[in-house]
């Protein structure tokens, strides 16, 4: 998703250093209520430093476009705007961990598996350490939580768009809970769930906060209509749900080596994601159903799980509708009546969407 046009190094090296100072001041400020508190600290920094970053690319690529502001080097308030929604993502990536029961993520240990670890060492036995783990996990996502409202709470632009974009980000925390929330129900089986159900999951979980939000938030720092603003919502929408059906498609089909996740993950949590939504209603959830879910799956189950739900259709139709909401977002785009640059970047977003490999 990265071109010429899009942000380039020096803007994202303003995202890199106003989320480093952020952490360097919040350091020095633990550090004088003992050492375990700036050891969260330091380890909620190490997991915000780093990754793709494309949700603060979405805001400045947006403000960039909508905005007079063409030279290399984006304004504060927008890099603080665009650096808050990262340290949000990091928040929310810190809570599903624990949800999902997760101590490692791409390979390498997560916050609880940090502190879970650390436990373990000295002489803690497995089952509090990871007690301890998650526990630390869920403190540090609230954290970052309440860092990124206080990132915009303390940006220079008229008030009117600061309580917008304050509205924005409080609205994006309610819908994505209520996502997660889902998620869990679907997959523990406390609610049944039906394709239709588990799509609206995908767009209140990912869609929301990781496409929607970047966009308005981008456009609301420039000024723009609100007419405007709402389409590009919509777009995000659209982008954000292909990009989920992706992502579980390669949660299943993905190669470990790109990706940095096991295909098996999924399979033996039960969880349910539109391909397994869609298997439910074909002749072979039977012989799916028996194996699905279960904690002792082998390598050898997987291979036959995923064969039948490539024979039932299920992979087939995924594609399908990854394919189909790209194609919508992108006719939006060119319907909405965006500046061409940012057009086309919404369309190669969608597209990078659809055919990405990790």
């Amino acid at each position: 998703m990265a071109t010429a046009t899009l942000p380039g190094t020096v803007e994202i090296d303003q995202i890199t250093a106003c989320i480093d100072a952020f952490f360097t001041e919040r350091l020095a400020a633990a550090s004088h209520l003992g050492v375990r508190y700036g050891q969260l600290w330091a380890a909620a920094r190490d997991a915000a430093i780093g990754g793709k970053k494309h949700r603060p690319v979405l805001v400045l690529s947006t403000y960039r476009e909508l905005s007079a502001s063409q030279g290399e080097s984006a304004d504060a308030s927008v890099v603080r705007v665009a650096s808050a929604l990262e340290l949000l993502h990091t928040a929310f990536l810190l809570h599903d961990d624990v949800l999902d029961g997760d101590f490692m993520r791409r390979g390498h240990p997560n916050l609880a598996g940090l502190f879970a670890t650390g436990a373990e060492g000295q002489g803690i036995d497995r089952e509090r350490s990871a007690q301890w783990g998650q526990a630390s996990a869920i403190l540090a996502g609230d954290l970052l939580i309440h860092a990124a409202q206080r990132m915009i709470v303390d940006i220079e632009v008229p008030e009117a768009r600061r309580f917008d974009l304050l509205d924005l980000l409080s609205e994006s925390i309610f819908v994505t809970a209520a996502g997660e929330l889902a998620d869990v129900a679907f997959s523990l089986h406390v609610e049944h769930a039906d394709l239709g159900q588990v799509l609206e999951m995908c767009e209140m979980k990912t869609a929301n906060y990781s496409f929607s939000t970047p966009l308005k938030a981008g456009a609301i720092l420039a000024g723009a209509a609100p007419e405007t603003v709402r389409s590009l919502g919509e777009i995000g929408r659209l982008i954000g749900i292909a990009f989920q059906l992706r992502d579980d498609e390669l949660g299943v089909f993905g190669s470990p080596e790109v990706t940095g996740k096991s295909v098996m993950t999924d399979l033996r949590c039960g969880k349910m994601t539109p391909l397994i939504a869609y298997a439910r209603t074909t002749s072979q959830w039977n012989a799916i159903s028996g194996l699905l879910g279960r904690a002792e799956l082998t390598e050898s189950d997987g291979v036959v799980l995923r064969g039948a739900l490539e024979q039932c259709g299920a992979r087939r139709f995924v594609e399908d509708m990854i394919d189909d909401y790209v194609r919508s977002a992108i006719e939006r785009a060119e319907s909405a009546h965006l500046p061409a640059e940012l057009q086309r970047q919404l369309t190669e977003i969608a597209r990078f969407a659809a055919d990405r490999s990790a």
